[in-house]
């Protein structure tokens, strides 16, 4: 690879992991329910809420989930790598 071509490429990268990640919202209202066992960094939600949402997880000091569309009665499944559970955020 040329010095050109290794340097272009080393710019896009920087790009790419410079870009911000997207503000979660307000915190999911109560009629979406949680269970979190913090040790095995999991979560489960369910959608009691009688329509269609759309929510994320949040965690601490490490990457938040992307933002999922809940139908009403669906359980989500959520697991993260790094941090802590944070909350469950509108998106």
């Amino acid at each position: 690879m040329s010095a050109f071509a290794a340097a272009t490429l080393m710019a896009a990268m920087s790009l790419v992991t410079a870009a911000p990640a997207v503000a979660a919202g307000d915190t999911a209202p109560a009629c979406i329910a949680r269970d979190v066992i913090k040790q095995e960094k999991r979560a489960w939600t369910t959608n009691n809420c009688g329509r269609r949402m759309h929510i994320q997880l949040v965690v601490k000091n490490g990457p938040d989930g992307r933002c999922w569309s809940t139908s009403p009665g669906e359980r989500l499944e959520w697991k993260w790598g790094m941090g802590s559970y944070g909350r469950i955020a509108l998106c």
